[in-house]
């Protein structure tokens, strides 16, 4: 039987269509960005500006897109972002000058401002299921911290979870979140930098070109040393997307294995950490990178490999491909006539997760970073109600060659923060399980928030003579 290629074979060409509308889409955005001065001015990412363009065009039914495969690439990319950053080789670079401790620091104010958010979150959540909406999911409100820390590919995994426990129209409450906290890392960030300037406190810095940030150290080496020669029979952009799915395949391999061991634990457990496990995929497939990365390093240094494979500069092109398209299709694949019902908890949690996020950030800042207060503070919001990008973002008006060490402490920090903010796993997971749970989750936070206070500015002890 001869197989169909015409455009009756939808299957055949549905992929590439909506592949093709969401490449347009980000093609579009990235000219407006580019011409119109009024979203310059904002430092509205080009995937966000296309993952709201994109929702407009699907909400008036101009474009169509498939919400299923959107949700399914959210969900991929998310995955594959973060494996490909984890897979990438570290430099042996000496933590000079307290770099080591700024970071533990850094990724104790990552993960307290998590718990912040999650404590707000809950408490909006739990005093509306109290009085004006009583039916409303107990635990919603930390989503907020998914949503605003996170970003819309683990907004996207937990609202799903959490909508399979019960709470309808959790993904698209926890995307819709995420999307906020993208306009309130713009908008907020914007507004603050042009307050700033006018009383004189900073000077804002022209965005520079490509070869001056060449000059200036700011792009990434594209050829490590000993690394696998250009030359080779295989396009060495192929080798690298070989290790990042071949690292997900064996993620999905070792979660069909802890989900078949859960089953003994029980129905309604095994029901509970199935769903944490494949909705946490990311961090499992990360650590298992990590654990990939540390293997070929061993075969390296024994001589059973004689060439890096890894190449640096094209895992992180891969990463930031899939964390935009992560970007575009989170946003775009909102619900909104889901979220009708939920209007309420989703504003106060919008605006007062921005605000209250904000002053913790800049009571915080002030103490970590005294040299570099205003690069820490907008960095760090940007990243704290976004994602790292809008975090850069902001960073480059007042810091474009990052000359201080805010960047670092981006990066650093969030190192750290994945060993800190573990235990928010835990508190997700057992958070929608009751009401006393809810509340036993509350107060768990709030020892956790302490801890992280301590951890970040209590003085260190000098040792005795």
């Amino acid at each position: 039987m001869t197989m169909d290629f015409s455009a009756g074979n939808t299957e055949l060409w549905n992929l590439i269509l909506q592949l093709g509308i969401i490449s347009a889409i980000l093609l579009v955005s990235n000219i407006l960005r580019r011409k119109l001065p009024m979203i310059q001015k904002l430092l509205l990412p080009t995937a966000v500006l296309g993952g709201f363009l994109l929702l407009g065009l699907r909400l008036t039914g101009w474009v169509y897109i498939d919400t299923a495969l959107l949700e399914t690439l959210t969900y991929h990319g998310l995955a594959i972002g973060f494996i490909a950053l984890s897979i990438r080789t570290i430099r042996k670079e000496k933590l000079q000058d307290g770099v080591g401790r700024v970071g533990m620091k850094s990724g104790a104010l990552i993960a307290s401002t998590y718990v912040m958010q999650g404590l707000l979150g809950l408490l909006i959540s739990v005093g509306l299921s109290y009085t004006l909406m009583p039916d409303l999911f107990q635990a919603a409100g930390i989503l907020l911290p998914m949503g605003y820390g996170q970003g819309p590919g683990q907004a996207n995994n937990i609202g799903t979870t959490y909508e399979g426990l019960g709470f309808v129209g959790g993904h698209s409450f926890a995307v819709s979140l995420a999307a906020a906290g993208f306009l309130s890392a713009c908008v907020v960030g914007v507004i603050y930098l042009n307050y700033l300037q006018r009383k004189g406190e900073i000077k804002r810095v022209k965005q520079t070109d490509d070869e001056e940030m060449m000059r200036e150290g700011g792009v990434g080496v594209f050829q490590d040393p000993n690394e696998i020669p250009i030359s080779q029979a295989v396009d060495k952009l192929t080798i690298q997307m070989a290790l990042v799915l071949t690292v997900y395949l064996i993620t999905y391999g070792v979660i069909v294995g802890l989900t078949s061991l859960s089953s003994s634990l029980g129905e309604g457990t095994a029901r509970t950490i199935t769903q944490l496990l494949w909705g946490f995929n990311f961090l499992i497939g990360a650590l298992i990178a990590m654990l990939f990365r540390s293997i070929m390093f061993v075969l390296r240094k024994s001589k059973w490999m004689t060439h890096q494979y890894q190449n640096n500069y094209l895992l992180s092109r891969i990463s930031g491909f899939f964390f935009d398209l992560m970007i575009v299709t989170g946003i775009a694949s909102i619900d909104i006539g889901q979220l009708k019902t939920l209007w309420l908890p989703f504003v106060l949690m919008a605006v007062t997760g921005a605000i209250a996020t904000f002053y913790y950030l800049r009571f915080i800042c002030k103490r970590l970073y005294p040299d570099y207060y205003y690069a820490g503070l907008l960095s760090m919001y940007g990243m704290m109600t976004g994602t790292i990008s809008s975090g850069v973002l902001l960073l480059r008006e007042v810091d474009p060659f990052f000359k201080t060490r805010a960047s670092t402490n981006l990066l650093v920090g969030s190192g750290f923060a994945i060993l800190l903010g573990a235990p928010m796993l835990l508190l997700i997971a057992i958070a929608p399980n009751s009401p006393q749970m809810t509340w036993l989750t509350i107060g768990l936070l709030v020892v956790y928030f302490a801890l992280m206070m301590v951890l970040m500015l209590g003085k260190k002890r000098k040792a005795s003579k």
